[in-house]
């Protein structure tokens, strides 16, 4: 078992009155159970500390799991080891008072053992080793020699010698002694002197009472070996003090049901006071204070199209309102794409316009889709009309079997009646398709470009105002403590050397500005029509800095804000919820849209109020609601102007609805003035006529 700060950690035992039907909380590795969560909380917390060690490498900082897998390496190594060598290397172990280094060597020199007669091993001869054979031991009382005869096939070799013991090499070891430290640090408990495990000292019949001249040092208590250490005979005092300390940890005891209260005056768990937020959101447990978080509202699902397609419906559309300039097509709200997707008497023009476009970008930029229509001779120009024949193209060619049964329906004119997951499926493979083109893939590189300058720019803008800040806080602390800066030496320095200086500062300026000339000249003597990315970022830095040279601090950074979000690469969600919810902003929507972990349901928040009541039942305890109220809170102005906006053209929809109603008694309103049918005067300001 790992070692707990280098000495030996208990577990906790099972509960005895553990019933079948018991809610409990359990530890995967060790496999130990508790009932209060508290407890199972405060031990696995120490489990994750590194503050463990494998008790047969040695090895410390780990984790109790990351030493639990060392040890298993280590027993695996273990069993390299001889059956045979087990029980001699055991005896030399037990109550040995060498260091690990040492034992291991004298182990190994007793397998190495002296040379013998007859003995076949190799001789070092030249600098090389050579078998050779052990003929004869001749001992002085000086040194012991060997008389070998080389057994070599060559000539050369042939013959015989007399060689020292440190020029004969050939026993090897039967395991290696990386092996045998494992093999020593796993079969004991403790170290100086060894001491083997009861059970594996009487498998091998090893004694386990610790010798004569160990005795007066160490001796066994219930079955260990424990070190005899010298007390006070002062029995008296130590009862006292004993006595002391048991009434006032009494005291403290019986003092500690007050409740404990935190700065805000709200009661607190004192066992939770050990608990170092944030955690991972599912061990979070509610507590007292937590009752004070707000109620979280639950989202709204009122959509028009089916749940499972109401990823792609916001996929689809957020590609269209941010590439809306490279395809030449207006934007338009999110609920007109939703109606017109869902709008069966004709094929409104949004739907039309939507699909042309993706269409022309692929008959440019798609080799296969551009050979397709080449083969059929169709004309270069996609209209009203002509637009269902390249989707068929585009469906015969490109997308599966599943969406190409439908392209008799289509055919026939009847595009409106397919289903809305089917008309989503054909814009979900165009808008794939349309994400390969080099010219979106171009388009993107120029927007990593300029995001990146930038960037850059805002954080110049950021060093510059801390260090102005810096220098107004220093200028500030001199005034305050009387340090002006005196000239006084100046003045009554030499004109000698006021002149020797100057010129001095001349040198250095002249070398400075000719190491300017020349870098400048260098940077000239490159290729300007083909500069380096280096280049190219620095130089549109510098177009952003002097776009901004005029204007405030605080123009400066939300103009800076305000390009860099029109420098569109993807939508990330804001974050996620303790249930693994991800929370969704687009920015051309005011809605906040929430999508379940297993992205089967959607939900929106569109009032401000349900946003507050959001941000509000978020527990800062855990790791993951934490991140997303940060996240909240920091486009919380941002996404309020965004539902204040919508919340006020809702209220003149409903105006306008109300109106139509009062005075449909007298005059029937002709259907395109109904606010609900406003997608159909959608109009494509952007085509490229």
């Amino acid at each position: 078992m790992p070692l707990y700060k280098r000495k030996p950690f208990a577990l906790v035992e099972k509960p005895d009155d553990l019933k079948p039907e018991e809610l409990v909380f359990q530890i995967r590795f060790t496999k130990e159970i508790f009932r209060s969560y508290n407890e199972y909380l405060k031990r696995i917390n120490l489990y994750r500390k590194r503050v463990w060690t494998c008790k047969a490498t040695g090895k410390g900082n780990l984790t109790y799991e990351e030493a639990l897998v060392s040890e298993e390496k280590a027993s695996k190594r273990i069993q390299n080891i001889p059956i045979q060598h087990v029980a001699p290397v055991l005896r030399d172990v037990q109550f040995s008072m060498l260091n690990l280094k040492d034992l291991v060597n004298s182990i190994a020199a007793k397998f190495e053992g002296p040379f013998s007669e007859g003995s076949e091993l190799y001789g070092k001869k030249d600098g090389r080793l050579h078998l050779c054979k052990i003929i004869k031991v001749v001992e002085d009382s000086h040194k012991t020699q060997y008389e070998i005869e080389w057994l070599g096939g060559d000539q050369k070799m042939s013959g015989k010698a007399l060689l020292n013991g440190d020029d004969l090499t050939g026993k090897n070891l039967p395991f290696s002694k990386r092996v045998l430290k494992s093999f020593i640090k796993d079969s004991t408990y403790r170290s100086l002197p060894w001491v083997l495990h009861d059970n594996l000292a009487k498998k091998h019949g090893i004694p386990t009472s610790p010798p004569e001249e160990l005795k007066f040092k160490y001796s066994l208590q219930n079955g260990l070996i424990v070190c005899n250490r010298k007390r006070k005979r002062s029995d008296e005092p130590a009862c006292e003090k004993e006595i002391k300390v048991y009434t006032r940890r009494h005291k403290l005891k019986s003092g500690s049901s007050l409740p404990v209260k935190n700065a805000d005056g709200v009661p607190v768990n004192p066992q939770d006071q050990s608990i170092k937020y944030p955690i991972d959101d599912l061990l979070v447990q509610p507590t007292e204070e937590d009752r004070l978080l707000a109620e979280r509202p639950p989202p709204c699902r009122d959509f028009n199209v089916p749940m499972d397609c109401v990823g792609d419906l916001l996929m689809v559309w957020d590609f269209c309102a941010s590439f809306g300039r490279l395809l030449n097509l207006s934007p338009f709200s999110l609920e007109d794409f939703e109606n017109s997707l869902c709008y069966k008497d004709s094929t409104p023009l949004l739907i039309v316009e939507s699909c042309s476009t993706l269409l022309h970008l692929l008959v440019k930029d798609n080799e296969k889709f551009a050979m397709a229509i080449e083969n059929k001779k169709r004309k270069p120009k996609i209209t009203q009309i002509t637009w269902t024949e390249y989707l068929c193209d585009f469906l015969e060619t490109v997308c599966s079997a599943e969406l190409s049964t439908h392209i008799s329906t289509i055919k026939r004119g009847h595009y409106c009646l397919l289903e809305i997951n089917v008309k989503l499926g054909i814009f979900r493979e165009l808008v794939a398709q349309a994400l390969e083109t080099e010219t979106v893939r171009n388009r993107l590189d120029e927007f990593i470009e300029e995001r990146q300058a930038l960037a850059a720019a805002r954080r110049d803008e950021a060093l510059d105002e801390g260090r102005k800040r810096r220098e107004e806080k220093a200028r500030k602390k001199s005034e305050a403590t009387g340090k002006e800066v005196k000239e006084e030496r100046d003045r009554k320095s030499d004109g000698k050397i006021f002149l020797d200086s100057e010129n001095e500062q001349g040198d250095s300026k002249s070398k400075k500005n000719s190491k300017k000339r020349k870098v400048e000249t260098n940077t000239s003597s490159e290729d300007i029509n083909n500069p380096s990315k280096r280049q190219i970022h620095k130089l549109m830095k510098n177009e952003v800095k002097e776009s901004i040279e005029m204007k405030s601090a605080e123009e400066r950074k939300e103009f800076l804000e305000r390009e860099i979000e029109k420098r569109f690469i993807r939508t990330s969600p804001l974050g996620k919820d303790r249930n693994f919810n991800r929370y969704w902003f687009f920015r051309r929507d005011g809605r906040i849209f929430v999508e379940n972990s297993e992205s089967t349901q959607w939900g929106y928040y569109q009032t401000k109020e349900e946003l507050d009541a959001l941000i509000g039942s978020l527990n800062p305890k855990g790791v993951r609601e934490r991140a997303l109220k940060k996240q909240l809170q920091k486009f919380y102005n941002k996404i309020c102007s965004e539902l204040q906006k919508r919340s006020k053209d809702e209220m003149q929809r409903i105006e306008i609805e109300e109106a139509l109603v009062r005075r449909s008694t007298r005059v029937r309103a002709p259907p395109r003035e109904n606010p609900s049918l406003s997608f159909l005067k959608y109009v494509n300001k952007w085509k490229d006529i």
